[in-house]
């Protein structure tokens, strides 16, 4: 057993704290340098990297794009966390929070920005009329289940992926703690999907484009090393059906690949993903 941390009164940032994100993380908000983003020549700017949470906004775009919305074409710029990207000023203009993905609409008089991936999606939803039913009680289940995923990522990510994947050193504690409510949340999503082909009824809505980049790579396993195996994710048979469907849609296919550095690190033509080889397209 490690020994035990005693908290000092009061906390102060003296040493980075170690894993692979301690060189990005610091307590204060803020630009760190003068940086200006770039702007394509498409009605939607999209500044990002292929995390789960930046692969909601790639593939939904793409699914646009695939269901006929031309209007949704845009151009996508890496954002590179691990140099610090997110610091520069023109990014903390759009972003005040700092972090991927951040959309910038210019289709109108004037731009729009929206961060927040949720905020993102609805903003696409309700501006293409797509994915998104307009009859109150199943417009509330898609923001039901679309805000449950976004309230429930924390748990996956920076609890059990950090911990189980990331942290400079393996600590018992909080490994089963976020184990534990990683598979309650999987318990959640696998009992709900025995009830209805997708999270909010029988057609797939922004709560499904939400939720795969999360739900749907950790089930495929493609998360946190062999985290499907520690966490037994075959049990979850419902979910696996979900995740295998979603996964085989041609839009969704093409959004994992955008701003990703096993794919495409910009994005600004469908005619971009002919220049990828067969293994990553």
């Amino acid at each position: 057993m490690t020994e035990t941390y005693t908290p000092p009164t009061v906390w102060t940032w003296e040493a980075p704290s170690g894993g692979q994100f301690a060189s990005i993380n610091r307590p204060i908000s803020g630009a760190t340098h003068e940086a200006e983003l770039p702007v394509g020549e498409h009605p939607f700017q999209l500044y990002s990297l292929a995390t789960p949470n930046g692969q909601k906004v790639s593939i939904f775009l793409e699914e646009l794009l695939e269901a006929g919305h031309s209007g949704a074409e845009y151009d996508a710029w890496f954002i590179d966390i691990g140099k610090g990207d997110q610091f520069g000023s023109g990014f903390v203009a759009l972003n005040p929070n700092s972090k991927i993905p951040v959309l910038q609409d210019r289709s109108g008089a004037e731009p729009i920005r929206i961060f927040e991936s949720g905020a993102i999606l609805i903003h696409l939803a309700e501006k293409f009329g797509a994915y998104l039913p307009t009859a109150a009680a199943a417009r509330a289940e898609v923001f039901s289940w679309l805000n449950w995923q976004m309230g429930s990522a924390p748990f996956i990510g920076g609890g059990f992926g950090h911990f189980y994947a990331y942290a400079p050193e393996k600590f018992e504690y909080a490994i089963n703690r976020y184990a534990m409510e990683t598979k309650r949340l999987l318990d959640v999503a696998d009992k709900r999907l025995a009830q209805s082909r997708f999270l909010a009824g029988d057609e797939i809505t922004i709560a499904d484009f939400a939720a795969f980049p999360w739900l749907g790579n950790l089930s495929l396993g493609r998360s946190y090393a062999d985290a499907e195996i520690f966490l037994s994710l075959d049990e979850y048979e419902h979910l696996g059906r979900w995740a295998r469907e979603i996964d085989a849609r041609p839009g969704v296919q093409r959004g994992r690949l955008v701003n990703n550095r096993k794919g495409l690190l910009e994005r600004h033509s469908a005619a971009d993903f002919a220049s990828l080889a067969p293994e990553q397209g």
